[in-house]
């Protein structure tokens, strides 16, 4: 799945004056919604473990690329052109 986030969204004033960077919920919003795309509707699900590497600037496109080692399970990296973005995993179901 592809995610680029435009230079007027909402998310990017204040975030970060003279320097916009897109904020890291909005990447894993991103990520989310990519899982239900694929999936369907989920239930709640948690982040165990997220890593961000590097920021993700408006504009910029990257790509999410994900793997399920396990029902109720995925991996998830963003890629921008060669460098990895973020990268962690999502469970599905409290606890």
């Amino acid at each position: 799945m592809l995610l680029t986030i435009p230079h007027d969204h909402p998310c990017l004033p204040g975030h970060f004056p003279g320097r916009p960077v897109v904020p890291g919920v909005v990447v894993l919003e991103r990520v989310l919604a990519a899982i239900e795309a694929a999936h369907g509707p989920l239930p709640t699900l948690r982040l165990p473990a997220v890593k961000f590497q590097r920021p993700l600037l408006p504009g910029d496109e990257a790509r999410i690329h994900l793997e399920q080692p396990a029902p109720g399970r995925w991996r998830f990296r963003v890629i921008c052109g060669e460098a990895q973005v973020a990268s962690g995993d999502v469970v599905a179901g409290a606890g």
